[in-house]
């Protein structure tokens, strides 16, 4: 089979071939991004196995498995001697940290924005001294670890920083999704921080959300979170060689 050629199967939907290694998590990411865009309405059939065996360049075995996942997910449906089908009325059942991990890493990023942005809000209308103890040691165990050249110390204390941001929303809710957005990107942060010798820690922004929060100054404290984490998106995108302009 060449996986450069065309495909002529009856399916109103196509997809990239596969290079990469983990087969099956990048199916389900192709599948599911096909879902989310709206190619496949809900209730339709989803292309046979044979064809997406083709379209994607991979065995029965790898397919297989990348529609059970799916199909635990909510997301698609068997019907017994018809086919597979997307779910006519979808419930998402997939823990969110499994469908956060099946993500592309800014993607994860850009929604974790929108969440701090209100955390950060809520905490400066919010927080209490004992909030603003924990920021603060969390702070100062980030600038010591910098100082000392300790990547994992530093990015530990970064994220307990922003935990502790979450705490203080007083909002348990949101402290559960922030603490699943971090857990997920935590990896990811290891690894720009080590590889990206032009990584920025941003340390003069996060003293001025701390500040901000300190003084309860809501609109500070929006803007200077902002601010960090557009640089950090605009990091993971130039780690990944991601142009901006083709967005």
């Amino acid at each position: 089979m060449n996986p450069n050629s065309q495909t002529h199967s009856s399916s109103k939907v196509s997809f990239q071939t596969l290079n990469r290694t983990k087969l099956v998590d990048d199916v389900v990411i192709q599948l599911q991004k096909t879902i989310s865009s709206g190619e496949l309405k809900h209730g339709d059939k989803i292309p046979t196995e044979p064809e997406l065996m083709e379209q994607f360049g991979v065995g029965r075995s790898t397919i297989r498995e990348a529609v059970r996942v799916l199909v635990h997910a909510g997301l698609l449906e068997k019907k017994q001697g018809f086919g597979t089908y997307l779910s006519a009325t979808p419930v998402i059942q997939e823990p969110l940290a499994h469908r956060l991990r099946r993500a592309e890493i800014v993607e994860v990023y850009e929604a974790r924005k929108m969440l701090e942005l209100e955390i950060s809000k809520l905490a400066a209308e919010r927080r209490d001294d004992l909030d603003l103890e924990l920021m603060r040691h969390h702070l100062d165990a980030r600038s010591e670890a910098l100082a000392k050249g300790d990547t994992s110390g530093y990015l530990n204390a970064d994220i307990e920083f922003h935990n502790a941001i979450a705490v203080a929303s007083k909002n348990h809710v949101i402290i559960d999704l922030f603490r699943t957005f971090s857990s997920v990107l935590r990896e990811s942060l290891f690894k720009l921080a080590k590889v990206q010798e032009s990584h920025d820690p941003h340390s003069y922004i996060h003293e001025r959300i701390y500040e901000s929060i300190k003084m309860r100054d809501v609109t500070a404290a929006a803007d200077w979170t902002l601010r960090n984490l557009d640089g950090t998106v605009r990091e993971l995108k130039g780690s990944m060689n991601i142009d901006e302009n083709k967005e």
